[in-house]
């Protein structure tokens, strides 16, 4: 028991270690648009949003789950849009990419699997960005990193950027941590081999199943998911509405940052809708994967 404990910790640790640097980026930024940008600068990043989805889709696919991370720290200052931030979401995939390779799956396999998600997260995040451009026609939300400040009691206009960047990042770095390590221990004790033995039995419901496994804030998720496919334990569209959920570590920073937790489970739904969908729509045509 002690060992596995010691292994899931040093597994934190790296996972947590993985992620200062896009942090750490992340913050100098917000802290740069918040203290040294003009209003015309920060009313030109605003009108930019409009095209968020389609960038916030090719960030995605490189398989770092540092991005959904940086993408929610973004959103929750309103800097980028909620179709941005769902776009990462479901583009990104983790620990897929490695998988795939180990495995020697055929690159005209992987490269199908990445375009789907790509396309997916694109369409899904310029459809919820135009529905919420509609329904909040004469509202426009300002950004809120000062609000972001506010809560975690950094004094940032007392102190210089690369200062208050540092303080954001390990008071994150320690909650993601401490997450991690909590979710790693559950995985560990109701085991890998049990998941996939419950998704093997109900291949019926593969979509649901597989995104609602893919909602693990933690790589593991997408590690049994990938595994399950490679194994031919769950077919193409399981595979896709189980990556497509997997948005890593975003959603831990989700729940800490963005202050409406509300809002925060509406996104979590909104999230797993979408995997759900997707792969019943594809199981239903009959797309090879």
């Amino acid at each position: 028991m002690l060992e596995i404990f010691k292994d899931v910790l040093i597994d934190a640790i790296l996972d947590t270690a993985k992620l200062l640097p896009f942090l750490i980026v992340t913050y100098i930024i917000m802290e740069y648009i918040e203290h040294k940008m003009s209003e015309k600068s920060k009313s030109i990043i605003q009108k930019s949003k409009k095209l968020g989805p389609l960038l916030g889709g090719i960030v995605g696919i490189v398989p770092q789950c540092g991005f959904s991370a940086s993408a929610t720290n973004l959103y929750a200052a309103r800097v980028i849009s909620l179709g941005t931030l769902i776009a990462v979401y479901l583009s990104t995939s983790d620990e897929m990419l490695p998988i795939f390779i180990s495995e020697a799956v055929p690159i005209g396999t992987i490269m199908k699997i990445l375009g789907v998600k790509f396309l997916i997260g694109i369409l899904s995040g310029f459809i919820i960005d135009f529905i919420l451009r509609l329904i909040n026609k004469k509202k426009i939300e300002e950004q809120k990193i000062e609000d972001l400040c506010e809560k975690e009691h950094c004094h940032c206009e007392d102190e210089g950027i690369i200062k208050s960047a540092i303080k954001h990042t390990i008071n994150i770095a320690i909650y993601i941590f401490i997450i991690t390590l909590i979710i790693g221990c559950i995985v560990e004790f109701v085991g890998e081999e049990n998941i996939a033995s419950f998704v093997g039995k109900h291949t019926i419901f593969g979509p649901m199943i597989s995104s609602l496994i893919g909602l693990i804030p933690n790589c593991a998720a997408s590690v049994i998911i990938t595994n399950l496919y490679v194994e031919n334990i769950i077919n193409g569209s399981s595979l896709i509405a189980g990556l497509l959920t997997g948005a890593g570590v975003g959603l831990i920073v989700l729940f800490k940052m963005n202050k409406n937790i509300k809002e925060n489970i509406k996104i979590v739904a909104l999230l797993y809708g979408i995997g759900v969908i997707s792969g019943i729509i594809l199981q239903i045509i009959g797309i090879s994967i």
